[in-house]
């Protein structure tokens, strides 16, 4: 019988040799995203491109202004160093960037004066892990874009901050929830292991390896929510987050391990790049539903998805984005190195318009988005939202739309307040409680939505609404859904159909029944427009533009506009915006109908009710 020393030293053996192997399948630094001598295909791409040029040149040129920058304090603002880390990182992408492009030690010497300090902070406050994830993501990018020019003092250091500060913590159960999560966290965290994991791996195998394979198998939670239909459930602002995470972790490993074992094929994600292209209406404002602000953002994270599905097309509205004068605008995206990377094999002047001019997604937010055109910068653009107030960062906007003609955004969404703001005042912000206080919040419940409200009461947390029918003809866009459970005692049921016209104007019906009890109807919409009311419908002026809104429906129909100013103290100012619709009572177990038409001057000749049951559309 072999002794218990012979015994472990031939597990040793056996480890070290299942070591070494797994080492000698790693490529060397870099290794991430980008390998040695790659940088000479980019170099070639900004050269013999116009467009990618000038992304390059923005690229460098913020990098020499960030050589008269000092690095970072670590400066927390509430419970948040997000700030700080997002900063970090892209201060090390475009310095480590500058200096892979053009071996210029200037950038590589700034870089590691950023990585010092970063490395020497306390902690990266893991109490709110998105912070040490984009820290850690920073530092194992300039750590391993960097190897061969950081002295070994520097990479130890570095090593330890992205070990102590940055996995460790990541083990610890009072801050890795977001393994379990089904959202954002999940994707940005396990990007931001991985990447330190990547760049640590030769010095500490175990560790990165369980971190590795502990991503593959927790990240699809989050890309499950890209089902069936690629929805993004948290809207366009957490798709550019969420997403451009997702992939940059995709891109990643399969750079540096040869696979992505497949989750870019998980159901939905590559169709995702749709989703987001027609959240973004003509006027390149997007559709900003839940905890979102209105500007539309380049995504880098497209030109990866047009690569993979080979669809340019997908790149529309990235390329519109770029058709300016002043790129110096886009040195704010931490990725946008990355941009010419995914996007290297990408000519600019081939991409197209799209095909389709209406998208439909299921999932727990499902949308259908529709438009007139592609290329008309006037054209109709009208997207409807069913789902549920209970998603992340969700709001009580169900049966929401928003409307766009003339170049005219008239029917508005508020979207986002800060959190910081709210959080500052002690407010819970993040409770989706039927009684949670987040729905005190004026923007995010559904009086300053363009829904309807019954009995100047909420609508219900745990009601979910699905797109049950859609049309993509040109003579009649339209999205329909029973959104009855958001209601649930307070209608017996309400369905609203929402669509484009002939090309010409809006149509929105409400068929609405009631219970046993009366019901108060109140229906609203947000605009900038100035508003004049009359018996049965309102004008809305802007910018020299006219739209008739024209009501059809019970005698009884009260004409309204509505202050948007806050009434709480943590509430946010909504300047130039009013609401304007109306109410109507409605007797006990009665049915009733509502239409709506959103006309536009040119078409105010061709407007029609339709008088035709949702059933029928």
């Amino acid at each position: 019988m072999k002794s218990r020393l012979t015994k472990l030293l031939i597990g040793a053996v056996i480890i070290m040799a299942a070591i070494s192997c797994q080492q000698s399948n790693y490529p060397g630094h870099p290794r991430i995203l980008l390998f040695e001598g790659e940088e000479k295909a980019l170099l070639e791409q900004v050269e013999t491109d116009e467009t990618w040029g000038k992304i390059h040149a923005v690229i460098m040129d913020e990098s020499e202004n960030l050589l008269q920058q000092e690095p970072l304090e670590r400066i927390q603002i509430g419970r948040r160093l997000l700030s700080t880390s997002r900063e970090y990182l892209r201060r090390v992408l475009y310095l480590s960037y500058a200096y892979r492009m053009t071996g210029d030690e200037r950038f590589s010497a700034h870089a590691e004066r950023h990585l010092l300090k970063a490395a020497g902070f306390s902690d990266w406050n893991p109490t709110h892990f998105l912070d040490v994830a984009e820290m850690t993501m920073a530092l194992a990018i300039g750590y391993d874009w960097l190897f061969d020019e950081l002295p070994e003092t520097t990479k130890q250091i570095i090593r330890e901050a992205i070990v102590k500060k940055g996995l460790e913590p990541s083990y610890n159960e009072d801050y890795n929830w977001f393994l379990q999560a089904e959202h954002n966290w999940n994707q940005v965290c396990n990007a931001g292991m991985t990447f330190g994991a990547l760049a640590i791996r030769e010095d500490h195998p175990g560790l990165a390896d369980s971190v590795i394979d502990r991503a593959f198998e927790t990240i699809p939670l989050a890309m499950h929510d890209y089902r069936p239909d690629c929805a993004y459930p948290e809207g366009y602002g957490y798709w550019g987050y969420g997403t451009n995470f997702n992939v940059v972790f995709l891109s990643a490993v399969e750079k540096a391990l040869g696979t992505d074992r497949e989750l870019s094929a998980s159901p939905g994600f590559l169709k995702t790049a749709g989703f987001l292209q027609h959240m973004l209406a003509p006027s390149n404002i997007c559709y900003n539903w839940g905890d979102c602000g209105a500007r539309g953002n380049l995504n880098p994270a497209m030109f990866w998805f047009a690569a993979k599905n080979n669809d340019p097309s997908l790149l529309w509205s990235e390329r519109k984005f770029l058709e300016t004068d002043d790129y110096s605008k886009f040195a704010r995206h931490q990725f946008l190195p990355v941009l010419m990377i995914w996007g290297k094999d990408i000519q600019m002047d081939k991409i197209q318009a799209p095909d389709s001019k209406v998208w439909m997604g299921q999932g727990k937010n499902p949308v259908c988005l529709m438009r007139t055109s592609w290329t008309d910068p006037d054209a109709i653009y009208l997207g409807f939202k069913a789902g549920s107030p209970s998603v992340n960062h969700g709001h009580m906007d169900i049966g929401s739309f928003v409307m766009e003609a003339d170049g005219i955004r008239w029917v508005s969404d508020f979207g986002a307040q800060s959190y910081e703001s709210l959080e500052s005042k002690g407010m819970s912000i993040f409770g989706r409680s039927q009684d949670a206080e987040r729905w005190t919040i004026f923007r995010l419940n559904n009086y300053a939505h363009s829904t309807l409200t019954i009995n100047d009461e909420l609508q219900k947390v745990e009601g979910y609404a699905k797109i049950d029918r859609h049309s993509e003809q040109d003579d009649f866009m339209f999205a329909v859904s029973d959104i009855s459970s958001l209601y649930k005692g307070l209608l017996k049921k309400a369905v609203r159909g929402a669509g484009i016209k002939d090309g010409k104007y809006i149509v929105v019906r409400d068929e609405v029944e009631t219970n046993d009890k009366p019901a108060k109807v109140r229906w609203n919409l947000v605009t900038p427009a100035d508003v004049e009311l009359g018996k049965k419908g309102a004008i809305l002026t802007k910018d020299g533009e006219t739209l008739y809104l024209k009501v059809q429906g019970p005698d009884n129909i009260k004409m309204r506009t509505w202050s948007t100013a806050p009434t709480n103290d943590y509430d946010a100012e909504n300047p130039g915006t009013i609401m304007v619709g109306f109410e109507c009572n409605l007797p006990a177990n009665s049915i009733e109908t509502f239409e709506v038409l959103l006309v536009p001057e040119k078409s105010k000749e061709d407007a029609e009710f339709l008088d035709v049951s949702l059933d029928e559309w």
